[in-house]
């Protein structure tokens, strides 16, 4: 019987992360068509019940928009292992950055429709169509959706050595001193970026904004003392406030976090507007057979059920979705209220990716 495991792609050899890179997401179709009949999987979009039959008879590639380490990337390989034993079969998890995870979205939508790529992403999908006036793809028309995953609360750190110490002194403190603070983040469209635009907007403040090529080397320099305060998802904090490395301040949740019952939430501290749930789901490529997508659902399920994946993502601060939410139908409708509930939000910010 197949070894069911998690591969990741950038602990291979840089040649072979490459042609992976080539063979899973579509660049190249002449070597993606030899690499998959090498291994005798794949197959084209079509098929139907016939593609889903022999499915999967080769490795899954999971791409990832953004860098190993950060919150996307936790979550994924938390329930990548689980949903390989399911499928019976190998998944590789891929980390593709670049453009608040545009680039990896857009190589997945051009990607062959074969069940065998895979994308995680985060609220980002939503956002996408209003921050990028040039986007190659469309979130809703070239995708389907697998299901979500789970949502993530944010919370609003700062560098351990920051004055204040309650998050009405530190509202206090960066209305005052708006004109030096920095404010961290994963670049434009990415989770903390947009928690940055609604804590902003709560202050009535505009901070300095410090771009980085994700949420790790940012809360890295945050931890170091070189940048002041950021928004980041718990799955990537937790961590850090818990050893004391940084300064936690709030939750963005409308009821505390478990893993960190001695902060409050936005709303305790008076910002109760200030609230922003990092939600993740699964996408394949537009036309991939629809009984390869309840596959992949139902392994999602399988993995959300997991206890394992529940304890570990309860310590992080999260929980997986219900099972009713982990369906094409419910990330479906969440993609498409997102994508109109932040479009005002992003254009009153004033804020585009050009």
């Amino acid at each position: 019987m197949r070894q069911h495991q998690v591969d990741d792609a950038s602990a291979r050899p840089p040649s072979a992360a490459r042609y992976l890179g080539r063979s899973r997401l579509g660049i190249g179709v002449a070597a993606a068509t030899l690499a998959l009949a090498a291994c005798g999987g794949g197959g084209g979009g079509g098929g139907g019940e016939e593609a889903a039959e022999g499915y999967p008879d080769g490795d899954i590639t999971v791409v990832v928009p953004f860098s190993a380490g950060g919150p996307t990337d936790t979550v994924t390989r938390l329930v990548a292992e689980p949903m390989a034993e399911e499928l019976g079969g190998n998944i590789v998890v891929q980390n593709v950055e670049g453009a608040g995870g545009t680039v990896a979205a857009g190589e997945v939508a051009a990607a062959n429709p074969d069940g065998y790529t895979v994308l995680m992403h985060h609220i980002g999908m939503s956002t996408a169509p209003s921050l990028y006036p040039d986007l190659a793809y469309d979130p809703l028309a070239d995708f389907k959706t697998v299901g979500l995953v789970t949502e993530v609360p944010m919370t609003i750190v700062a560098r351990k050595d920051l004055e204040p110490q309650t998050m009405e002194e530190l509202v206090v403190y960066l209305q005052q001193n708006a004109d030096t603070v920095t404010l961290a983040n994963a670049g434009i469209g990415a989770a903390s970026h947009l928690c940055g635009l609604l804590l902003q907007e709560a202050i009535g403040q505009t901070l300095t904004e410090v771009p980085y090529e994700g949420t790790g080397p940012a809360l890295t320099d945050l931890v170091a003392g070189q940048v002041d305060v950021m928004c980041d998802q718990t799955t990537n904090t937790t961590g850090q406030i818990q050893g004391g490395e940084v300064k936690a301040y709030a939750v963005t949740t409308p009821e505390r976090v478990a893993s960190l019952p001695d902060l409050p939430t936005t709303a305790e501290a008076g910002l109760p507007e200030l609230q922003v749930g990092v939600w993740h789901g699964l996408y394949v490529p537009a036309e991939t057979p629809d009984e390869i997508v309840q596959r992949l659902s139902d392994a999602l399920k399988v993995a959300l059920a997991d206890q394992a994946v529940i304890d570990q993502l309860a310590d992080l601060g999260s929980a997986p979705v219900a099972e009713e939410e982990a369906t094409p139908e419910a990330h479906t409708e969440r993609l498409s209220e997102q994508i109109e509930l932040w479009r005002p939000i992003i254009e009153q910010a004033g804020v585009s990716a050009d």
